[in-house]
């Protein structure tokens, strides 16, 4: 058979005029735009979804620090979104595989131009991986304070003591001295007590430590103690120190100074001011005062 007969025997296929070439491009552009769009809002509530899933999940897990529950949440919300992105761009023809080689390169660019800000996103990181501090710490870092209420990307949200919203950078925080106040189980509560020179240190002494040792948020070990810090130039400086429960530390502190002075003032020690003695000299020549007079000076 010759091919001129082959071609002759083979169905021609229907061609098209140009109205009906434009309604077939229209009509698949019109079904790709509403797929595009459909797959666009499923894609976003589904991210939602799918993140405050996980975050109550993650939240009543026992296994999974606190910690970790936003960068985890933000980090599947993202990547859903991405997919979802992709997904819409193939709906339209537009080759993925050379897409994702175009982003790599265009990120790549980006990324030496915010050096600074993807710092933030190391800094983040390594925050998650040494774990300094956890959510619900009390910190002191960065020229600041409070405690942790979120570990993010870019930032660490902290909460001072007067409830103020307080925004960190990661990188200035993991460059700087971190100090937490609520990692050690228990914590030492240290403050000086001044007494007159004339009233009895022992006494001053076992009054104080009575108090320590009959409050039971004060530990037994290590026991507290009611040294001689200093002899001062108007009192005997004693240290009253026990350790308690990081959590009581506050509570603990305030009634202790409290009682601690309603006790001696009970027992007649004085807690004496600061004291300046002054002595006044007759320029014109006469003799000093045989008892020159002292003057007490309120702080």
């Amino acid at each position: 058979m010759s091919p001129k007969a082959i071609v002759a025997a083979l169905p021609l296929a229907p061609v098209l005029s140009t109205p009906d070439r434009l309604k077939d491009l229209l009509f698949s552009a019109a079904s790709n735009l509403v797929a595009a769009v459909v797959i666009l809002i499923l894609g976003f509530v589904l991210s939602r979804w799918v993140g405050r899933w996980l975050e109550r999940t993650l939240i009543h897990s026992r296994r999974i620090d606190a910690t970790l529950v936003p960068v985890s949440t933000t980090t599947v919300r993202y990547g859903i979104i991405a997919v979802t992105l992709i997904a819409v761009l193939g709906r339209f023809g537009v080759q993925t595989t050379s897409l994702i080689a175009v982003l790599g390169a265009a990120g790549l660019a980006i990324g030496l131009a915010l050096q600074g800000t993807l710092s933030n996103v190391a800094a983040g990181a390594m925050l998650l991986f040494l774990r300094p501090f956890r959510v619900g710490d009390y910190i002191s870092a960065a020229d600041t304070g409070g405690t942790v209420r979120e570990i993010g990307l870019f930032t660490t949200v902290l909460i001072d003591a007067d409830l103020i919203y307080i925004s960190v950078p990661n990188s200035k925080l993991f460059s700087s001295t971190i100090i937490n106040y609520s990692r050690e189980p228990t914590r030492r509560i240290n403050f000086t007590v001044g007494i007159d020179y004339e009233d009895d240190i022992e006494k001053a002494q076992a009054i104080i430590l009575d108090l320590l040792t009959s409050d039971p948020r004060v530990l037994r070990d290590p026991p507290p103690a009611t040294p001689v810090g200093s002899l001062g130039a108007s009192s005997v400086d004693i240290i009253v120190r026990c350790w308690t429960a990081t959590s009581d530390y506050w509570s603990v502190l305030y009634d202790l100074q409290k009682k601690v002075k309603l006790a001696l003032d009970k027992a007649g020690i004085t807690i004496p001011y600061p004291q300046h003695v002054v002595q006044f000299r007759d320029v014109s020549g006469g003799s000093l005062p045989a008892a020159p007079p002292q003057v007490q000076t309120k702080p």
